[in-house]
């Protein structure tokens, strides 16, 4: 007999969260590292946001190194820390994610956001703090293209980030997967990368999926490996009651020598087929040129009707 997962007690916003002010010209920005070093200067990514009429701010951590990381855990736990206590910055973007912000995040005093919050804006590794911040303050932030991303991005992804930050409104339109699973929902988008997300899960970092619409993407994963994330999520009681389930990209995806058998897609909708929430997949975000933004802890409604999906904040 099976037994649904009893409540968790986590952290739940069931409505949209805390939203930072939208930025205008003459803003100031910081950029710091909170994991993987960075492999070559800021100048794409300053010169953007300096074309949009903002003051940009390079925290220590830009030139830093230690290991693999942007200099050690306390330099960065500093840097970020630096940017949150300063009230004339009004959003701190990530120049990268790789792998690190577990290692520096619990060195960091966030509260101060509860009183004066601001735009956190990154993905990848920086899911990590997308979380946290929305499970410890409901505070909404920027899943979208980081400066070390810019060089290559798409015109479009750019576009949208900037309508993020400055409170234009954004909404998407696209044809999408013959898996898709129609239907329509309402709820505040949560999500980013699903190995991060594990990550997260029984930590301080962790909160209540129910009546949500999770965003999920990842790169370089075995397809067993995601399989048994999808299912570790399932188990957890995380996939059970969302709103939708919206499905980014997965790119470089590996398989070993004797193949898995089954695409993403596919194992996926394995998972969550019992389910009755609209799914789909391909959207664009995640790792790739075209990564539209996302503005999570933000109620959005999601319809999809065959291979036609309709995505709009509430």
């Amino acid at each position: 007999m099976h037994n649904p997962p009893p409540s968790s007690g986590l952290p739940d916003f069931p409505t949209s969260g805390l939203q930072p002010p939208h930025l205008k010209k003459g803003d100031k920005v910081a950029i710091t590292c909170p994991a993987k070093k960075l492999p070559k200067p800021m100048t794409d990514a300053v010169a953007l946001l300096e074309s949009w009429g903002l003051q940009v701010v390079l925290g220590d951590t830009v030139n830093a190194s230690y290991h693999q990381f942007a200099g050690d855990d306390d330099l960065r736990a500093a840097d970020m820390q630096r940017f949150i206590d300063d009230d004339s910055i009004k959003a701190i973007i990530a120049a990268r994610g790789g792998y690190g912000t577990i290692r520096m995040i619990d060195k960091v005093d966030f509260s101060p956001l509860a009183k004066n919050p601001k735009w956190l804006i990154g993905f990848s590794d920086i899911t990590l703090l997308h979380a946290h911040l929305y499970a410890n303050y409901g505070l909404q932030t920027i899943h979208g293209q980081m400066p070390v991303n810019i060089p290559d991005a798409s015109a479009k992804s750019l576009e949208t980030l900037r309508k993020a930050i400055f409170g234009e409104e954004i909404s998407y339109q696209f044809h999408s997967h013959t898996l898709n699973r129609g239907g329509e929902g309402n709820g505040v988008l949560i999500g980013g990368n699903l190995s991060l997300l594990m990550a997260t899960l029984g930590s301080v970092s962790d909160f209540n999926y129910d009546g949500k619409i999770l965003f999920i993407e990842d790169v370089g994963e075995y397809l067993y490996a995601v399989d048994r994330m999808v299912r570790a999520l399932d188990r957890a009681g995380k996939l059970k009651k969302l709103a939708g389930l919206i499905v980014g990209s997965f790119t470089e995806v590996k398989d070993n020598d004797i193949p898995f058998g089954q695409t993403v897609p596919e194992i996926i909708m394995d998972v969550v087929k019992g389910n009755p929430y609209p799914v789909c997949f391909d959207f664009p975000a995640g790792h790739i040129p075209d990564n539209r933004s996302l503005i999570l802890g933000r109620q959005l409604n999601l319809a999809i009707k065959e291979r036609e999906v309709d995505i709009k904040y509430c």
